[in-house]
């Protein structure tokens, strides 16, 4: 059986990110989620979309609702508390892997 391809990506989960291009231009948010086999991100309150949504219980309402939608991940950049958005490098210290801001040089 063939390996599928997973997209590397120095992005990790909770991180502030902002959205660089499309539709949402310059809007900042935290990653929700990550989805390294398609290459998207889910940003919290950006690319809200409508879903339609089935009542399962009793007490849960169904309709049409909000949701963040997915963007591509390649069209977020992390956000350094410093300098604003940045591109990420590793850096190794004994047995440490850090991410460090490229422009700074500050830890992530």
């Amino acid at each position: 059986m063939k390996k599928k391809n997973v997209l590397k990506s120095k992005l990790k989960k909770d991180d502030q990110v902002k959205i660089m291009c499309g539709k949402e231009i310059g809007n900042t948010g935290r990653i929700l989620k990550i989805d390294r086999k398609n290459g998207s991100v889910i940003v919290e309150g950006c690319n809200m979309v409508k879903k339609a949504v089935k009542q399962k219980k009793q007490n849960q309402k169904g309709g049409i609702m909000e949701i963040e939608g997915l963007l591509n991940i390649s069209n977020v950049m992390i956000v350094c508390k410093k300098c604003g958005p940045t591109r990420v490098s590793i850096k190794r210290d004994e047995d440490k892997r850090m991410r460090i801001c490229k422009k700074c040089g500050e830890e992530l």
